[in-house]
């Protein structure tokens, strides 16, 4: 435990010093060299840490900052033409100055594809080399002065770029205006040339650039701690915790476990008592640890950073649909999901040699000759867990392989128990059937998600309940025996927990109808699509009806039409904005304070807010009348155009997407990366209230809107 504690400790204090230290993976010497007849020649070179690589000067659109080099004044010098890398010079107005990008012969670099960008670009690594010739035109003294405007990376970060490394070269007897932090001198000791500037830190990135930097929305960047956060991230612990344990359960009552149960308790009974409940315990044991091994091994190899592109991207959210797709189909006897022979007769060629040894390989050959029924259900839990942190993979197969193994170990315990077991028939693969229905329905999650994020308009709120109320009907009828698989029996009649759950089963049904006319289903709330893709909203339509025959014109709460209207909105009628910039002069405008919702598509937590909070009247009213309301989806993909990227001040990346920037925006603000997460903010960034995130509390909601609008009409702020 000490060499734990230990190696976490030295573990945190290393991450620490690696976010703290200053970084300058390139510097430069810069130097001249006097070719005779008034002609120099000027050589920049730059020497590049290792792992680290600096761009050429000439990059595809859409990629990283090209290296250039920028002259303040062309007076008094003329540059010499060479066949290679010379384009001609051009000119920009920045804060009307006129500065000179000239370009330079540069080596050969490599060209392979960047990571970071998904192109191939053009690059140097360890040192490079810059060179221009010139004339000098001019007796009098002249400077010749500019900056250098280069980005650099590495395999996963890049540091952004700035026009803060100035050069100056001194000719005809001129002195430096500045002192420069290196110098080079001539050979009687005049300076002559700034020699020597690094990149500055990722702190710099706040100095200017071609591209804004990170929307910076606290006045006083304080970094605050998250709202709630810990209390969610325990809550889905357990409810992970709960559904794997049920998971669990459900996976003993398929046809390829329930009857393996006293076949197994039988060879723990032909050992003495006491050795073969400690065998029984070594079993149990054992199945644990191997399911908890592989969700340990997919929180390590995957991690974190990977859950944001589990969860938003479409690659996965479409294979994890067809995955649940093929599973039910399995489930409903179309073929079985097996794996190879030798893997399995392997693992139980060594049952024989007994002991606990045994009793290990016992429960490995169960886990293999399970997979068929357990594959579907463990790959739903991996699921669940792989787009949350690094824990969930580990606690949901911890609590899926508890429920898995306790039976096994308990019945080889208690042996006698085993006779009130009913037999094996065809009421087994009946659940194996439901639970097949089930996954189809489940499955239809992540295509949704993948819809909304991408916008393709192809799972609306009214067809995802139409797919849905067609399942579960027809897994009502085949509970009453109306529909029958290959491999089912003959249902002679209906037993009482079958009618039972014939009668759960419809009752949903009937639950999910009027949902195709706009009922909100708020029980279901986070697992639907928002209310926004319905295209049938009664209640919508009514009370669109209803104002127009009273005469009553709908008032408005915003400045202007929303930039990102034509696919993000708001529930509940709620006008507002989806970028932050545009809610901000709107919020000046009208004198109101801003309510910024840190959201996203696949936010389930955040359609269940919006459904039983946001909705609430009270609430309601105050949003609208009383906010600017700003929505910033984290997890868009909707690629902006150039003049709006972002260079992120919290890890020197651009950010070309509407989720990249707002998420960067969230964590560089609030050190918060969960979603939802609500902000109160005045004009100034001026916190008016402690954030908020996940609460179903109305009272508590309503008492956090209320104090921010205090303090907004007080001018009092956190």
């Amino acid at each position: 435990m000490k060499r734990l504690l230990l190696a976490t400790g030295l573990v945190f204090f290393l991450s620490i010093i690696s976010f703290s230290q200053i970084l300058e993976p390139v510097k430069w010497n810069l130097s001249k060299k006097d070719l005779g007849n008034n002609e120099y020649e000027l050589l920049f070179k730059a020497t590049i840490e290792d792992t680290w690589h600096l761009y050429s000067q000439f990059v595809p659109k859409g990629g990283p900052e090209a290296t250039s080099f920028y002259f303040y004044d062309l007076q008094g010098f003329e540059f010499i033409g060479e066949d290679i890398n010379i384009v001609e010079e051009e000119s920009y107005e920045v804060e009307n100055d006129i500065d000179y990008i000239v370009s330079f012969i540069e080596p050969d670099g490599y060209e392979e594809e960047d990571p970071n960008f998904n192109m191939v670009v053009k690059f140097f690594g360890h040192e490079a080399t810059f060179t221009r010739k010139f004339k000098i035109t001019t007796e009098d003294p002249l400077i010749i002065s500019g900056y250098v405007y280069f980005m650099c990376c590495d395999d996963s970060k890049c540091i952004p770029p700035n026009d803060e490394n100035k050069f100056e070269f001194a000719f005809n007897g001129a002195k430096l205006t500045a002192k420069p932090d290196a110098e080079a001198k001539d050979e009687s000791g005049t300076v002559i040339a700034t020699t020597e500037f690094a990149i500055g830190s990722l702190d710099d990135s706040e100095k200017s650039s071609k591209y804004k930097n990170t929307y910076e929305i606290l006045d006083d960047k304080t970094i605050l701690e998250s709202a709630g956060i810990d209390d969610l991230a325990n809550k889905s612990l357990w409810e992970l915790f709960i559904f794997s344990i049920l998971a669990g359960l459900a996976a003993i009552l398929t046809p390829c476990v329930f009857p393996m149960i006293p076949m197994t308790v039988s060879f723990f009974m032909k050992e003495q008592k006491a050795k073969g409940k400690m065998q029984a315990i070594v079993f149990g044991a054992s199945i644990i640890l191997i399911y908890t091994v592989v969700g340990t091994v997919i929180a390590v190899t995957l991690g974190v950073n990977f859950a944001n592109w589990l969860s938003t991207h479409w690659l996965p959210n479409v294979l994890f649909f067809l995955i649940f797709v093929i599973f039910a189909a399995s489930f409903f006897g179309m073929f079985e999901i097996t794996l190879p022979s030798w893997l399995i007769n392997k693992s139980d060629s060594q049952v024989d040699k007994g002991g606990f040894s045994g009793a290990f390989f016992m429960a490995f050959t169960l886990v293999l000759v399970s997979f068929c029924c357990t594959g579907p259900l463990v790959g739903a839990i991996l699921v669940k867990a792989a787009t949350g942190a690094f824990l969930e993979p580990i606690v949901g197969m911890l609590g899926f392989s508890v429920a898995f193994a306790l039976p096994f170990t308990l019945f080889a315990f208690f042996p006698s128990w085993m006779n009130k077991l009913p037999k094996s028939g065809g009421w087994l693969n009946s659940v194996k059937v439901v639970l097949g229905f089930i996954e189809l329905a489940l499955g239809l999650k992540f295509l949704s998600i993948a819809d909304q994020t991408y916008h393709w308009g192809i799972l609306d709120r009214d067809i995802y309940l139409a797919f849905w109320i067609i399942i579960f009907m027809l897994m009502g009828f085949y509970l009453l025996g109306k529909i029958k698989f290959s491999h089912d029996s003959d249902v002679k009649f209906i037993s009482v927990p079958r009618l039972t759950l014939v009668i759960i089963t419809f009752t949903f049904v009937l639950y999910l109808i009027p949902g195709m006319f706009g009922a909100p289903l708020k029980a279901l709330s986070g697992y639907l699509p928002p209310m926004t893709t319905h295209d049938f909203d009664l209640d919508k339509i009514t009370r669109q009806n209803s104002m127009a025959a009273s005469g009553v014109e709908q008032s408005s709460s915003i400045c202007e039409t929303p930039k990102f209207h034509e696919f993000l909105h708001l529930p509940h009628g709620i006008e507002g904005y989806y970028d932050y910039e545009q809610g901000l002069v709107c919020a000046k405008k009208l004198d109101k304070p801003i309510y910024v919702d840190f959201t996203g598509h696949g936010c389930v937590n955040c359609r269940e807010m919006e459904a039983n909070v946001w909705s609430d009247p009270q609430v309601l009213k105050i949003l609208k009348e009383e906010y600017v309301v700003i929505s910033l989806y984290v997890d868009d993909k909707t690629t902006l155009p150039e003049s709006e990227w972002v260079m992120s001040s919290a890890d020197g990346k651009l950010k070309k997407s509407v989720g990249k920037i707002y998420a960067d925006m969230q964590i560089y603000n609030f050190n918060i990366n969960a979603q939802p997460y609500y902000i109160l903010l005045g004009h100034n960034g001026d916190l008016l209230a402690k954030p908020r995130a996940y609460d179903l509390d109305i009272d508590a909601f309503v008492k956090f809107l209320e104090e921010g609008l205090e303090n907004y009409k007080t001018g009092n702020h956190l």
